[in-house]
C-alpha cells in the first residue's frame, strides 16, 4: 500500500497495547509476551477479575487514556466497530501506530483514519494474508483478477441451538460463530479487500460460487472477471469467495504476459490464460508479529480501507422483524446478517458494524435491506464518522459517472 516513515518506540523494548481480551486476542497477548516486545498493556470492558487466560493480570485495564500512555504501538482485535472507533480516535491523536485484525472496524470506520495516522491490518486473518500474496503476486508481475476467500460452509440462517454446539465446540463466542455460519464475516473481509485494493464487488453479496477445488472455483471467477472487464474495457479485480472443502485460506486468480505461459505450464501452473495463487492457510495469532515488526521498523502499511471506500456491508432482516423490534448487536445477530455492496447504490443503508442497540421504527420483512429510516441507532462517534464517508462515497461516484460518460 503505501510506506511512511517509520516510527521510533519510546522505550526500549517497544510496548505493545492490546485492545480486547476474547479468544483470538488472547492468544495475540501470549505471542507478544514471547516476542522481543513488552505487552505492556490490555484494555477490556469486562470486568476486570473476569479476564482469565492473559500472561499478566495487573496490566489489564478498562481505561483507554492507560493504555496509551502505556504503549507504544497498539494492536487491536475486538471486533465492535463502535468501541475501537474511540480506542483508535484517541490512540491516533497521541501519534500512536494501530495495528488490527479487526476487518470490521476498517469497513466501518477505518477510511476515516487512513489520512490521520499508520493505521493498517495485520497478517493473520484473510484480508491480511490476501494482501502479503498480492505484494508476492505483483512482484513476480502477475495482474490480479480475483482475490478470494476460501470457505467451507454457509448457512445463511443458522439455528441458536446450532451456533450454541459449535461455539461451545470452538471455544469462540456465540456472536463470532453465528457471524462465520452466516456469512457476515466473509462479506465484511471481501469488502474490506475491495476497497483496499480498489476491486469490485460483482453484486451485493458477492457471487460466492460452489465449487469442487480452489482451482476451478478461482477459474469461474477469473472467467467472470474476464468477461466483465471485457465489456466494460476496464481492467477491474473481482473481490469474491467460494465454497468448497479442505482447509480455510485464500487465493488470487491473476493472468500473466505471454512470453510466461510456457514457463508457468513447465512450473505446473497449468497453461493458462489464468493461473491460481493459493495460501492454504492463515495462522491469525501468530502471523500479527511480521506486520507489528515491520511498521515499527520501515513505517510500513500492509493494507487499509482506502480514504475513498466504494464498499459497505449493508444489514440484511434474517426473518420478519415487527416495528420496535430491539436489536442488541448488527455482526453474530440471529436477526440479521451482512451483505457487502457499492455504497454509490444504497447510500442509506444501515452498515452491520453500525448496529448496536437498535430499535426498529418500522417493520421490516425477511431478506430487506434495513435502511436508516427504518431504525433508530444511538448517537457515537462511528455513526457520525460513518455518515460523512458515506456522503464523499456518493459524490466521488457521481463524479467517476459524470467523467466515463464525458470520456
Amino acid at each position: 500500500m503505501s510506506v511512511i516513515t517509520a516510527f521510533s518506540p519510546k522505550t526500549t523494548p517497544a510496548k505493545i497495547g492490546l485492545v480486547g481480551t476474547g479468544f483470538m486476542a488472547r492468544g495475540i497477548a501470549h505471542v507478544v509476551e514471547r516476542s522481543p516486545y513488552e505487552l505492556s498493556r490490555v484494555l477490556t470492558r469486562r470486568p476486570v477479575e473476569s479476564v482469565h487466560g492473559l500472561p499478566g493480570h495487573n496490566i489489564i485495564t478498562q481505561n483507554i487514556a492507560e493504555l496509551i500512555e502505556h504503549s507504544d504501538l497498539l494492536i487491536v482485535c475486538c471486533g465492535d466497530p463502535i468501541h475501537v472507533t474511540d480506542v483508535v480516535d484517541q490512540a491516533i491523536a497521541a501519534g500512536l501506530p494501530i495495528v488490527t485484525m479487526d476487518s470490521e472496524f476498517h469497513v466501518t470506520t477505518g477510511s476515516w483514519f487512513v489520512d490521520k495516522g499508520l493505521v493498517t491490518e495485520a497478517e493473520g486473518d484473510q484480508p491480511g494474508c490476501l494482501a502479503a500474496l498480492r505484494r508476492d503476486a505483483l512482484a513476480m508481475g502477475f495482474e490480479p483478477l480475483v482475490y478470494g476467500n476460501i470457505k467451507g460452509f454457509l448457512n445463511h440462517d443458522p439455528s441458536e441451538a446450532d451456533m450454541s454446539y459449535w461455539s461451545s465446540k470452538q471455544g469462540l463466542s456465540i456472536t463470532q460463530t453465528t457471524s462465520f455460519t452466516d456469512g457476515t464475516k466473509v462479506q465484511i473481509e471481501q469488502a474490506f479487500v475491495a476497497n483496499a485494493f480498489d476491486a469490485d464487488i460483482y453484486w451485493p453479496g458477492m457471487l460466492g460460487p460452489s465449487s469442487d477445488t480452489v482451482e476451478e472455483g478461482s477459474q469461474l471467477l477469473a472467467d467472470v472477471a474476464n468477461q466483465r472487464n471485457t465489456e466494460s474495457g476496464k481492467r477491474k479485480a473481482l473481490s469474491d469467495y467460494i465454497l468448497t472443502t479442505g482447509c480455510p485460506g485464500i487465493f488470487i486468480a491473476a493472468s500473466h504476459k505471454d512470453y510466461c505461459r510456457p514457463y508457468l505450464n513447465y512450473l505446473k501452473m497449468g497453461d493458462g490464460p489464468f493461473y491460481t495463487l493459493t495460501r492454504s492457510f492463515h495462522l491469525c495469532h501468530l502471523e500479527v508479529m511480521k506486520t507489528v515488526r515491520a511498521v515499527l521498523e520501515f513505517g510500513d502499511v500492509l493494507m487499509n480501507n482506502s480514504s475513498q471506500p466504494r464498499a459497505s456491508v449493508a444489514t440484511v432482516a434474517k426473518r420478519d422483524l415487527a416495528k420496535n423490534h430491539f436489536i442488541k448487536h448488527g455482526i453474530g445477530s440471529f436477526d440479521v446478517r451482512g451483505e457487502a455492496l457499492d455504497i454509490a447504490d444504497a447510500p442509506d443503508h444501515v452498515p452491520i458494524g453500525l448496529l448496536m442497540s437498535g430499535r426498529l421504527k418500522e417493520s421490516v420483512e425477511k431478506g430487506q435491506r434495513i435502511s436508516m429510516d427504518d431504525i433508530e441507532l444511538p448517537d457515537t462517534l462511528a455513526k457520525s464518522i460513518w455518515k460523512k464517508i458515506a456522503k464523499k462515497a456518493v459524490k466521488h461516484a457521481a463524479e467517476d459517472r459524470a467523467s466515463s460518460i464525458a470520456g
